[in-house]
């Protein structure tokens, strides 16, 4: 029974692996970190957020440059120097900064921003380079 259950488990993973598109298989990219924080003009309203969030991971889904992602809301902080002001925060990876001024110019980025930049009060960026 376990070798059946090990052998399952194997043809799974192998079906749902050959499945996945060049999207799902990203690597983290070291060369361009692009991090963006957004105050929202209401931050507990669930239907803005809901059309955050929406329309973020549509625009992500469909840029030709971002290599990776990742979406964040504050944690409870636990210590003082945790700002945890902001209502969502993004991470993107690129492979190079001309990559990453492509992605401020693709359709599927301004498409993001003006179904989304009425609900944010401020947005912040920071852009960092490998040193490697």
């Amino acid at each position: 029974m376990r070798t059946l259950t090990i052998a399952i488990l194997f043809l799974t993973l192998a079906i749902t692996a050959n499945g996945q598109t060049e999207n799902d298989m990203r690597e983290f990219d070291p060369h361009f970190a692009h991090t963006v924080y957004f105050w929202f003009k209401e931050p507990d309203s669930k239907e803005a957020r809901a059309t955050f969030e929406k329309s973020l991971q549509k625009f992500l889904d469909n840029s030709k440059y971002a290599k990776t992602s990742f979406i964040g809301m504050p944690p409870k902080a636990s210590r003082d120097v945790v700002d945890g002001s902001f209502t969502y925060s993004l991470i993107v990876t690129f492979e190079s900064a001309e990559a990453q001024k492509n992605y401020q110019d693709e359709a599927p980025h301004k498409v993001f921003i003006e179904e989304s930049s009425a609900l944010w009060e401020k947005v912040i960026v920071y852009d960092s380079k490998g040193i490697q």
